[in-house]
């Protein structure tokens, strides 16, 4: 018989598992193919304007504003596919270009997804070649900076 106390158990998703799907028109629909072994800077924050009142020391209000995105940090092992490299050419001479990045979070095992976060109006602002050390035998990494417009999370259907 089910234990009915497991059955209410959320256990947090784990963050090795996952793909980063980024569609630029002219360049590539999947660039880099989602392989990317770093991804960081999903987030949004709220400024918050005080407003105290004349007299009422012991109160302050708080009203929202604007919301601001992070920069979207994204990092992999460079490989004989250049289309970051072309998306930022090709911005240099149409700044206009945007595309639409999702990030993909995936169960424990690879396959069932959790979450899935969608970056509308992405631009690359950074673009960073690998540090080279002929010391050592690491992988030669190279690092992606996006800016996007909008944020917003996209729930599996159940």
């Amino acid at each position: 018989m089910a234990n009915p106390a497991d059955e209410t158990v959320k256990y947090p998703f784990t963050a090795f598992n996952f793909s980063v799907e980024i569609n630029v028109q002219g360049v590539a629909p999947k660039v880099c193919n989602a392989s990317f072994s770093d991804c960081d800077g999903l987030e949004m924050t709220m400024d918050v304007k005080t407003i105290r009142e004349g007299g009422n020391n012991g109160k302050q209000l708080r009203l929202t504003g604007p919301v601001n995105f992070g920069m979207l940090t994204l990092k992999r092992g460079m490989t004989a596919s250049f289309d970051l490299w072309h998306w930022f050419d090709k911005m240099l001479t149409n700044p206009a270009l945007r595309a639409d990045a999702e990030v993909v979070l995936f169960a424990g095992d690879g396959a069932a997804e959790r979450a899935r976060f969608v970056l509308s109006r992405c631009v690359p602002v950074k673009l960073k070649a690998p540090a080279l050390s002929a010391k050592d035998g690491m992988v030669a990494i190279e690092e992606l900076q996006l800016a996007y417009e909008s944020l917003t999370l996209k729930e599996p259907s159940q």
